[in-house]
């Protein structure tokens, strides 16, 4: 009888055991699978067309569920995007790099993954202007978005390589901050006498008033080729979440393809689902004058070209290390091409020449040293 009980009192403790054990399992991956990778997204800009179309093509449910990983698209004001990462609300979004360098160089802490456009940024005078070119600025008044706004950081340092001084010891044009959609009527009335705008704005502004163009970073030289538009995950997303990161990152690059390939069926599906209003016409011609190829290499080199402009005009933490500072703030992942190119039968090729033409630069460059 008591080796009986013995036996029972055993089993009973090992049923006990493996229940435990069992569950303990089942809740950890339960763990696991809760984690939901959380990507901004917001209606009403025209230039937010990949986030759109990632949404509304289905490439974020195709990648996150052949990753098997959840994700939400949290509404967000894309003015709050660095308060949202830095408060953990958010793991992913889109911005415009030139605005979000500064922010990193001050400890935002985010690494961009791929480059998704070029453009959408302007800069006018008045029709009767005596401001022929961009050496007249110096000493005028210039109506921007905002202190911080990439329109700044470009065009400061597109002013420094003209020799005109853009630096906190030396400023040599007068920055006025308007509203975006008051800046047309400032340039207008006269309170400025050139304006920094951003798409639909600038063009809806140059048909309106006439005005003239003096530069246009989809044209530009110095710019033609670097991302004004990036996608980006926070840092902790990146080293914790790799395929998280990665399926957002493939999802975002996939459907900036499409809208190269597809810029009036974008700007339909951008409009059909209140994601951004407007005139179609208008707006697919638009997409169509930005280069929407997507790449990762490209990227890394606007990340660098830009950190590097911005430490010699006095923009960017003095002693700063470029290369350590982009290798930290961009990224390339396993699974993640450089580049996708859409094609006629809806499915995608991997393009890897950008990449090429990439390494066979920083090969002449090092060589160069």
């Amino acid at each position: 009888m008591r080796n009986i009980k013995r036996l029972f009192s055993f089993v009973l403790a090992f049923t006990l055991s493996l229940t435990l054990f069992l569950t303990g399992c089942g809740s950890s991956k339960e763990s696991g699978d809760a984690y939901v990778f959380k990507i901004g997204t917001a209606n009403g800009s025209l230039c937010l067309a990949p986030l759109h179309i990632a949404a509304d093509n289905g490439y974020f449910e195709e990648e996150f569920n052949d990753a098997g990983i959840q994700y939400e698209l949290v509404e967000i004001d894309m003015q709050q995007t660095a308060d949202l990462v830095a408060s953990g609300q958010i793991d992913a979004c889109v911005g415009l790099a030139g605005s979000l360098i500064p922010q990193v160089d001050s400890g935002l802490e985010i690494t961009f993954t791929a480059g998704l456009h070029t453009g959408c940024t302007k800069y006018y005078v008045s029709a009767d202007s005596d401001i022929d070119d961009l050496s007249d600025l110096k000493g005028k008044k210039i109506g921007v978005p905002g202190m911080s706004d990439s329109s700044v950081v470009a065009l400061k340092r597109k002013l420094a390589d003209l020799g005109i001084g853009v630096s906190t010891n030396n400023m040599e044009i007068e920055l006025v901050v308007y509203n975006l959609t008051d800046l047309p009527l400032a340039l207008a009335n006269g309170a400025v006498d050139a304006v920094a705008l951003h798409d639909p704005v600038a063009a809806s502004a140059e048909a309106e008033y006439g005005f003239t163009k003096i530069l246009d970073l989809t044209e530009d030289e110095k710019f033609k080729d670097e991302y004004c538009c990036a996608a980006f995950v926070t840092t902790s997303a990146a080293s914790e979440h790799p395929e998280a990161a990665a399926a957002y990152t493939r999802a975002l690059m996939k459907a900036s393809a499409y809208v190269q390939a597809e810029p009036e069926n974008t700007a339909k599906l951008q409009i059909e689902n209140e994601q951004c209003s407007g005139d179609l016409e208008n707006n697919a011609k638009l997409l169509a004058s930005y280069n929407y190829q997507p790449s990762v290499s490209v990227m890394e080199e606007t990340f660098r070209n830009a950190c590097t402009d911005l430490l010699a005009i006095g923009d960017l933490q003095e002693g700063r290390d470029i290369e350590e500072f982009t290798s930290e703030h961009t990224v390339e992942f396993e699974g993640v091409p450089d580049s996708y190119i859409y094609n006629e039968d809806g499915t995608f090729s991997i393009d890897e020449s950008k990449k090429n033409d990439f390494l066979l630069w920083m090969k002449d460059w090092i060589e160069e040293m």
